[in-house]
Order: structure tokens, then sequence, then C-alpha cells
């Protein structure tokens, strides 16, 4: 018998996105059992606290189909991996500027530990664009977003940035 092919899929998700959604969906069509690992970066100045963003991620991948888990990591990405069990990193690519980042970081993680591999997922086409930053950026200067995030997120977002502009 086989053991489960475990997958990661790690990000910050402020927010999450509806590009993130199509990663993941099709991220557990590789994997048995497919982990989002919801990564602290204070670089990126977050817009959600860590817990909210567990729970907007959990909330919104609540009724895809596959076996996910949702954990918090504040580690090297490869010690995250290794101790989920996990063979496979999943990466998701909206153009050539991600590649180029993407690639240099698959190849330093596989410095790390040469066991665990890097899976790049191409987003839709329709979803290329979408980036977290945008949306925030998007959002605080009042403009829609309902075409990136799910109406829950948007409605987050607009609380978070109705307080900011208050």
């Amino acid at each position: 018998m086989t053991s489960p092919r475990i997958g990661v899929y790690p990000g910050t998700f402020d927010p999450i996105t509806l590009g993130h959604l199509d990663i993941i969906r099709r991220g557990t069509r590789l994997v048995d059992t497919l982990v989002i690992g919801v990564t602290t970066n204070p670089s990126k100045s977050p817009m959600f606290s860590l817990e909210e963003r567990m729970a907007m991620v959990e909330r919104e991948v609540a009724d895809l189909p596959g076996n996910i888990e949702v954990v918090s990591f504040d580690a090297l990405l490869m010690d995250f991996a290794a101790s989920q069990d996990a063979s496979v990193i999943v990466r998701g690519l909206r153009a050539v500027a991600d590649f180029e980042y993407e690639y240099q970081m698959a190849g330093m993680n596989q410095q790390i530990n040469d066991d665990i591999e890097t899976v790049f997922l191409m987003a839709d086409v329709s979803l290329q664009p979408i980036a977290s930053r945008l949306v925030k950026e998007i959002a605080r200067y009042g403009g829609p977003i309902h075409k990136f995030v799910t109406p829950k997120v948007a409605e987050e977002i607009a609380e978070k940035v109705g307080g900011e502009r208050a």
C-alpha cells in the first residue's frame, strides 16, 4: 500500500482570492490531501490577522471537493512541508515575473530538501491578473473587487477599508 500523497499550498492569503481558490481546486486533484499553509509574513503588512485569514480560508474551502486541511505556520516552508509529511509543494503562477521568483525559490527549496517536489500550476487565464496586493489597493480607493474575491471576502475587505478611511 502506498502512503497518501500530501501537498502543501503555502501563502499569506491576505485575502484569499478567486485565483487562490482556482489553484486549490486544481491542486486537490494532484494529491490525496492538500494542506493550505497560511503563513505569517510581516514584510507584507497584512490587512487581516493570522486568525482572520485562517477563518477566511477555512470558510472559503469548506465546500470544495477533495481532502483539504488549513494549517498556520511560521517557519521555513520546507520545514513546514516536512512536518506535514508532504511530498509536493503546489505553487500558482500568474505571469512570467512570478515564474522567475518561483523558479529561484524552488531551486533554494530543493537544496534544503530534495525529497519534496515543487509543482507549478498556471492560474486560469481569466484569473491571472488577480493579486491580493492589488485587490486591497483597489478596495482602499473604493474600486470594485467583486470579480476578484468571493462576496463574503469582499464584504470583509470593505469592513477593513471602511475603518481605514474613517
